[in-house]
């Protein structure tokens, strides 16, 4: 979708918490849809795949999608596909330059992911691995026992859920791709790109909550990037719908903090020019109080103060 600058501006000075509510409303009318069609497909599989770049907002998305099911009488378990990954070491893929490839899906226990999907599908109890981020490691103990009942589904929620290693081996189950792809234009001309929403995202949630320098997520964007194009765009036609999580408001929710961040961007790292043309562009919006921001909003992924955790 593409929206228009001008009207974005116009909203966000006439009405910005009610352009805020319009556009909830609007992605909350995607999350209704969704539902929808995973209750169609419950009878085939109570597995969902929901796959995505990163800054897509997908653990939002998932939270959201379960409340709705649960609303609809049917249960739901969420798995992060991150306490998949394989110990980092020795069997870890690397990058052309030789650092860890840890976009690659080598990094995940395909093994092990297809058997629990096999034995949720049979009513069989799962114990779901744990992983420690900050040691790269597994550890012994699961993170969580699951054995689905009557009318419960799981939702497996990954960059890679969509890869043919897995949702090639599970046609059955229900495939989401979540992902901002809009982009917005002024008299026709783009002047902010669908890639920069998820860039903003990212930036501003690492900054926030994983007391990341800007200038360290932007310069690990390059290779995010490269992974995307290798690893999840090619997959994203298995889904059965795609979903656009882009709000219209979010640009000039985030205005404030985005222009503090992108102008520091370092001189010297890979797309420097693309990550400095994001200062300009996040520039030509006006700005909205993140008070104004429902606190069920997907935006709450990255600026806090939100209901999900």
């Amino acid at each position: 979708m593409t929206y228009d600058l001008g009207e974005i501006n116009l909203k966000t000075i006439a009405d910005p918490k009610g352009f805020c509510e319009e556009c909830e409303a609007a992605y909350n009318e995607k999350v209704d849809h969704v539902v929808e069609m995973i209750k169609e497909n419950l009878a085939n599989s109570p597995i969902v795949l929901l796959a995505g770049p990163s800054g897509s907002a997908k653990t939002t998305t998932a939270m959201k999608i379960s409340e709705a099911l649960n609303h609809c009488g049917i249960g739901t378990h969420y798995v992060s596909m991150d306490d998949y990954f394989n110990t980092v070491g020795e069997g870890t893929p690397r990058t052309p330059e030789g650092d860890y490839d840890l976009e690659s899906p080598l990094c995940l226990d395909m093994e092990l992911l297809n058997r629990h999907f096999s034995d949720l599908e049979k009513g069989k109890r799962i114990f779901v691995p744990k992983y420690e981020f900050s040691r790269r490691m597994r550890v012994t103990e699961p993170s969580k026992a699951i054995r689905l009942k009557k009318d419960e589904i799981c939702i497996f929620e990954g960059i890679h859920a969509l890869n043919d290693e897995i949702a090639g081996r599970h046609p059955e189950a229900f495939k989401l791709h979540v992902s901002a792809s809009s982009r917005v234009a002024f008299k026709g001309e783009e002047v902010f790109k669908s890639t920069w929403f998820r860039l903003v995202r990212r930036t501003v949630r690492d900054y926030n909550f994983r007391g990341a320098d800007p200038a360290e997520t932007m310069a690990m964007w390059a290779n995010v990037r490269r992974g995307e194009k290798l690893y999840i765009t090619p997959f994203k036609n298995k889904a059965d719908y795609c979903f656009d999580s882009t709000l219209a408001c979010e640009a000039a929710v985030m205005n404030r903090t985005a222009t503090k961040l992108f102008q520091t961007v370092p001189e010297g790292i890979d797309r420097f020019e693309e990550l400095r043309a994001v200062l300009p562009a996040i520039q030509l919006f006006g700005v909205i109080e993140e008070s104004d921001v429902p606190e069920d909003s997907v935006l709450r992924e990255f600026i806090g103060g939100g209901i999900y955790s």
